[in-house]
């Protein structure tokens, strides 16, 4: 049954074997870019949580000189 399995000759194919490595390391970089974005997005929320309301408010614009 475990000829079967790995092939009549013995040993998987060394085909499938590089692509396994293809997908690991894509998933790798896929997973990498995921943590990227979701501190990027984490990132605003947090400093905007932690400022003062009044900082955010803009001040009235100055009357026109005539």
């Amino acid at each position: 049954m475990a000829k079967a399995l790995y092939g009549h000759l013995g040993g998987p194919d060394a085909r499938l074997l590089s692509e396994v490595s293809r997908l690991r390391a894509r998933v790798g970089e896929l997973e990498a870019e995921l943590s990227r974005l979701r501190a990027a997005t984490e990132l605003p929320a947090i400093g905007l949580d932690s400022l003062d309301t009044d900082l955010l408010t803009l001040p009235a614009p100055e009357p026109a000189l005539a």
